[in-house]
């Protein structure tokens, strides 16, 4: 045993288990890069600041989750919690949104990292695919990302997912809204934290998950009554081109996101299967973000969906990803001759993309065939001293258990023909 584990909260990605999460990633991003979304990829971590102007001084996340530190020369930085900052930050700075081109449309797969209390879907570090769509207010670039998460989902075989939706307003019907609200969460029965929180942003209180706040919400005012006629016909053309998609939703009144930037549109992905964590994914508009952090009035969308929590959806539903072999052919040299003459067929087949391995450490057959068992090949070549000496090797199906001798030059050529 090391003397060392990996930090509470995370955990090691290691074959085979791996494979799946790889998986889910290809899965996730082939509708993207199908969409015109380029791949970005952004720092671990950035500047404090973008965060807490970006995300929200009053959330969980900036007051009590994210991992801030002092570097030697005195930056503040925090690895990041989430993507979306990141990625506007790093358009603006590259001036992508002044190649004439808008929206920009990026797409991100990484790591985040969140001081949270670890449990089953929830861990301190954590991985998602994310996309935005920058530079643009329209109600099909909204339709468009759902469509293509819903998309990214349903490839992978899931089906007992769920989209709730919902409309946050902008910036001249929402202040209406937040008056009512705080209005009515004074009169409630709540922690001092909670009541703070109230009067810094109130729909952060909708979007806590005690029960003993939410049992006093039932009568809060929604949103949806306060919005504009603007908000109000941008949100039904969202609805109107999902629903002509085919994708399947449900409003949700009382759905806000967890973070200050969201404007208008904002939907979750959620899971039944998943206990107590069953979002797996969301996203929305964040029309002011580019503002709040810098940069000109840049109209955005976006979502991030969690590689973690989707393997767990796949996992509840009972769903196996097909997944390519790792290994098709495992060559087993019997003897010097036969390694050196093995070992440049298996870099030949690689060379012509066949999955192939070799075995190393000078085992013998018993031992060798073994690992070849192990490694799922469907072919085992294997060749000692008398088959070289006739210019063979000893082709295997390892489903079937048929062997033939197969000449040393057109081995290759015969294993392309079976793998097609």
């Amino acid at each position: 045993m090391s003397t060392f584990k990996a930090p509470k909260g995370t955990y090691d990605l290691i074959p085979p288990d791996s494979a799946t999460f790889l998986a889910v990633r290809e899965a996730i991003a082939a509708p993207l890069r199908n969409s015109g979304y380029g791949y970005i990829e952004t720092p671990g971590f950035e500047n404090v600041e973008l965060f807490a102007r970006g995300v929200g001084e009053s959330t969980d996340i900036v007051t009590k989750e994210m991992y801030a530190f002092e570097t030697k020369g005195g930056d503040r930085l925090a690895l990041r919690p989430e993507g979306t900052a990141s990625v506007l930050r790093a358009a603006l700075e590259a001036n992508l949104h002044k190649a004439g081109n808008l929206p920009v449309k990026l797409w991100y797969s990484g790591s985040y990292y969140r001081y949270e209390r670890p449990q089953k879907g929830r861990y301190r570090h954590f991985s998602q695919v994310g996309a935005e769509a920058i530079g643009a207010e329209d109600p099909a670039l909204d339709a468009e990302l759902i469509i293509l998460a819903d998309q990214a989902y349903r490839s992978l075989g899931l089906s007992n997912f769920r989209i709730l939706l919902n409309s946050l307003g902008d910036k001249e019907c929402r202040p209406v809204y937040r008056t009512a609200l705080q209005d009515f969460l004074r009169g409630l029965d709540l922690d001092e934290d909670t009541l703070r929180r109230a009067e810094i942003n109130p729909l952060r209180v909708l979007d806590d998950k005690r029960e003993s706040v939410q049992k006093q919400l039932g009568d809060a005012p929604l949103l949806r009554d306060y919005l504009c006629d603007a908000c109000k016909a941008y949100h039904e053309e969202v609805r109107e081109l999902i629903t002509a998609a085919g994708v399947a939703f449900e409003d949700d009144p009382k759905l806000v996101r967890g973070l200050d930037y969201y404007t208008r549109t904002t939907f979750e992905f959620v899971h039944d299967g998943l206990g107590s964590q069953s979002a797996v994914g969301g996203g929305g508009r964040y029309d002011g973000l580019s503002e709040m952090i810098g940069g000109p009035a840049l109209p955005s969308v976006g979502w991030a969906l969690g590689v973690d929590r989707t393997v767990l959806a796949l996992e509840a539903e009972g769903v196996e990803l097909e997944l390519p072999a790792t290994t098709s052919v495992f060559a087993v040299p019997l003897g010097e001759e036969a390694r050196r003459v093995l070992f440049a067929k298996v870099t030949e087949m690689r060379k012509n993309g066949i999955a192939a391995d070799f075995s190393y450490g000078g085992k013998g057959l018993k031992g060798a065939m073994k690992n070849a068992n192990r490694s799922g090949a469907r072919y085992t070549i294997v060749a000692g001293e008398r088959d070289l000496a006739e210019g063979v090797v000893q082709l295997k199906d390892m489903e079937s258990g048929e062997q033939t001798a197969v000449g040393v030059n057109e081995i290759v050529a015969e294993l392309e023909a079976r793998l097609g």
